[in-house]
Parts: C-alpha cells; structure tokens; sequence
C-alpha cells in the first residue's frame, strides 16, 4: 500500500522533530496524561439507549456520562462488523486495506501481527499501563491459530498491552473460555481443548443432531458445538473446567477491568474494554433478565449499563474522575435477529435500534456505522452535544497527541489528529470518512453527503432482515435533509457524485493528501 498519511506526517514534521520521535522523546512540551477508558459496546444501535432518543428503554448509567461529558451525533465506525471495526480502531487502518480482515472465526491467527504500532502502544511508550479486557475477535496466535493448552503467543501482549482477560471471539463461536494473558483461565492439562471449525469433533454433540439439549434454539446457523445449552459456530471439545457460563460473562469482564482500574490507580492507565453483552447469544444475568419489555436483547442493554455504571463508580470512588478521559461507543450498529430464536423480534415492539437511520450492522447505510459515542473528562470537556464528524480510527493519532506521543510515519496511515474534535473545541471535525460493509462495499461522507459504491449482490439480508445497501446504480444522500437516506439524489446531482468518486478513489489508492 502506498502509505500516503505517513508521507504525509513526516512531510508536515521537521526533520528534528522525527529524530526527537525515534528516539522516544515527547514532541509536546506540556502533554496531558489523563487516564483513558474506552468502552466499546457490541452490536448497540445508535438508538439503543435513551440519551439518544430510546424510549422503550432506559439507560441510566449511560444518560448521566453524557449528562456530564460530550455526546456526538455524527460519530462513525470504520466498518458495520465487529473485526475490521476494532481493527482499525487499534491500528488507526482502514481495515479494507489490509486482506484478512473480515470477521474472523474462533481459531484465526492474530490478525494483527507482533510489533505492530496500536494505540496500546502509543500508550505504553508514553509510559502507561496498558490493559484490554472483554471481546478481542482480532485472532490469537500464529499461522495455524493458538495454542489453547500452552501459552498462548501472537495477541494483545505482543501488539503493546500489558495486561488482557479475553474472550478469543465471539460468544456464538467456540472455543467458550476466557484467555488472560498467554493462558486459557481454569484449564485442567488432563482435558486438553481441541478446536476445529472444519471437521466436527464427534465426542460432543451438536446443536443441529441435538436440539433437545439447547435452552436456546438457531434460528439460522449456530448448530455446532453445545455450550452451556447453547450451539455455536464451531466444534469444541474438552476444556470442561474452562467453559465460560454465558449469564456471567458481564460480571466477570466488568470485574476484570475494575480490577485493572483499581490496581493502576497510582499510574497513568490505558484500558480499552470491550463488552459482549448485546452480542448473540444474549444471555444476561438474572438479575437483568425480564427487567426490560424486549426479551433478552433488550435486557442485555440494561446489563451493558451496568457494566458502564461500574466503571464509572470505580473511577469516580478512587478520586480518578478529573484524571480519567472515559468513552462510551459500539463497534458497529444494531442486528435483532442474528442466529438465535431470543424473542428479539417478537418483543421489540416500537422499539428502533437504529434509531433514525437506514440499515444496521453488516450495512453500507448508516445504521452500520454511525454509532454512539459519548466522551466524559471533568473540567477538560464541557457538556454538551455535537454534530462534528469524527471517526473512531482517529483515537490514535488524537490520543498521541493529547499525550505528547509523535506518531511514527508508519504508523496508522488513516489515523488524523482530531483532538479538538474529541474534547469539542472543533465544531466541524472531519473533512471525510470512509465506510465499510460487510461486502466490502465502501462509502464516503463529506460534509452533507454520502455516496455508496454501486455493485451486485442482494439489497436484504433475509437472515437478518437488514437493508444492505447494495445497488448497481449510483446512490447519493444529502444526509442533512434526509438522514434515513430515503431518497437517492445521484440522478439529478451528478457533478456532487462525480466529485465524491473521485474523491473515494484518490483515497483508495493512496494519492489524498488532507
């Protein structure tokens, strides 16, 4: 790939200043060093939650953070899936730029190889404690997958943190147990653990040969594997010792990263924690099932708000709240129905996931990848809200500069320097972004305006029941006058779609310069 965003900075840098980078030295002579906390949701609508217009359900925890802190209307992710999402939210890459980056299965090598700059590592050579706890879903291991019965090499440690507590994948893929640093938690060596996603492993039964085992039945997929009353995507066996119990996976996690908060109390910390709960299979803790009008869907956003609750109590009980920079956002937005029978549709009455926008998770509509995103720091950030574009591929090159850290030319080629974005001083934010879906279809915002790749394939996913935005005509979305992207105005604007396409295809291929 053309690196054209490290050109492009070594341009704008002075050679001292470069020299001054590789040789460790901050390139800011009065950086902040707040404590950052980023709690990335999976699968939250951005109408999920009722400081964004919910009102079928009620997000306490999460209202008073925004209540308190910035909350962004126009803030995206890169892609509408969980892996090229955190991907590029890590390394501050398009995840389209790099192959083996779609949703990764349970066994997949470390997506993002050792020594490979993150915004961990950014934090780390700052001098931070460096933690992640929660959904990984970006690959463990090295060509041929981990090693679960031995130490685990290739994965958060290796790319610049301290410290992990993981769920490899997903909680619908096998292998069902929690990883913390190089070692599966709780494994017994007399019942070693054998993964495939290939081959069925016929000592355990299946979802598909077995439905009368399952407390929760596939409505599409997940047939493999039984855990915990549960079939997934895979086969697994053994590790029966280490097998996770879906309806404690929120209390454990969020305990986990309470845990690192309270033990890095006394040195600058970076914790990116990263939550399952809206995740299929949803299973929420009894004490949160029943408690919402949505069946276990819309019971596991209220245990997501716990777990926000949580982190925000630890904080503010260890006198952390001035020091501490605290986000709240998802990796991509809603799905209802994604391979399990939950009552999600059933039970989801008024309620719109996506609030006012088009499509949800998987789409190359709005839905996909515009998401919450909320940012609380006491006395640095003034309440409010903002309509700003900002991405989140842009946390890299802003956390380095808020730190005082230069960004090595090579590292996160689409990462731009949107401090001002972040802490509201800018009220404008990113000139562009580009958008990912599922079929690797791409989009581009600029200013008012979207435009969406034209291309093949089927306009819904009938598994999901979402608008994919696949079309073999031209579309063009003034998204200040239509924000559902309801009407497609490429036909009578085609000097604003040429511009666009142009625009998208300098990007693509290197040759941009912001």
């Amino acid at each position: 790939m053309n690196n054209f965003k490290g050109n492009l900075r070594f341009a704008r840098n002075s050679m001292g200043l470069i020299s001054l980078a590789a040789a460790g030295i901050s390139c800011n002579p009065t950086p902040e060093r707040p404590n950052i906390i980023i709690i990335n949701a999976d699968d939250l609508g951005y109408g999920d939650i009722s400081c964004y217009g919910a009102t079928s359900i009620s997000t306490p925890n999460i209202d008073r953070l925004a209540g308190e802190g910035l909350l962004f209307t126009n803030a995206h992710c890169t892609s509408a899936t969980s892996t090229p999402s955190r991907y590029s939210l890590l390394t501050g890459e398009y995840a389209w730029r790099r192959k083996g980056t779609g949703i990764a299965t349970g066994d997949a090598p470390a997506i993002i190889t050792p020594g490979r700059i993150t915004i961990a590592s950014i934090f780390k050579n700052a001098g931070y404690v460096t933690g992640v706890v929660g959904k990984w879903h970006l690959g463990l291991g090295p060509a041929g997958g981990a090693d679960w019965n031995g130490e685990i090499m290739s994965g958060p440690m290796d790319i610049g943190f301290d410290y992990n507590f993981l769920i490899p994948a997903t909680g619908d893929r096998v292998p069902c147990v929690f990883v913390e640093n190089r070692r599966v938690v709780g494994l017994d060596p007399n019942d070693p653990i054998t993964v495939s996603f290939s081959e069925p492993l016929l000592s355990e039964p299946t979802g598909k040969d077995h439905p009368e085992l399952l407390k929760m039945h596939p409505s599409h997929g997940h047939d493999m594997t039984i855990v915990n009353g549960v079939s997934r995507i895979g086969y697994m066996s053994g590790g029966k010792s280490a097998l996770w119990i879906d309806e404690d996976i929120a209390d454990v996690i969020t305990g986990k990263a309470v845990d690192f908060i309270k033990k890095n109390r006394n040195s600058p910390f970076f914790l990116y924690f990263a939550t399952h709960d809206i995740h299929v299979p949803r299973l929420p803790h009894p004490r949160f099932a029943g408690k919402s009008t949505m069946g276990p869907r819309g019971d596991a956003i209220l245990e997501f708000d716990w777990s926000v609750g949580e982190i925000v109590k630890a904080v503010n009980d260890l006198g952390l709240s001035d020091k501490t920079m605290i986000i709240v956002t998802s990796d991509n937005g809603p799905v209802v129905d994604d391979g399990y029978k939950d009552d999600a549709v059933e039970k989801l009455g008024d309620h719109k996931p996506a609030g006012p926008l088009r499509g949800g998770k998987y789409s190359a509509f709005d839905g996909g990848t515009r998401v919450a995103f909320i940012v609380r720091w006491p006395g640095k950030i003034k309440h409010g809200t903002t309509d700003a574009l900002f991405s989140q591929i842009d946390l890299m090159a802003s956390f380095a500069k808020l730190i005082g850290q230069a960004m090595p030319p090579d590292a996160g080629p689409d990462s731009f320097d949107e401090l001002n974005t972040l802490t509201g001083k800018s009220l404008t934010g990113r000139e562009w972004l580009v958008e990912h879906s599922s079929n690797g279809r791409l989009s581009l915002i600029r200013g008012d305006w979207k435009i969406i790749e034209p291309g093949p394939g089927p306009r819904l996913n009938v598994n999901t029941n979402i608008e994919t935005g696949n079309d073999t005509v031209p579309q063009l979305y003034n998204l200040k006058t239509d924000l559902g992207e309801k009407n497609n105005v490429a036909a009578e604007n085609i000097e604003k779609y040429n511009e666009l396409t142009d625009l998208l295809e300098k990007i693509k291929t290197g040759n941009y310069r912001n």
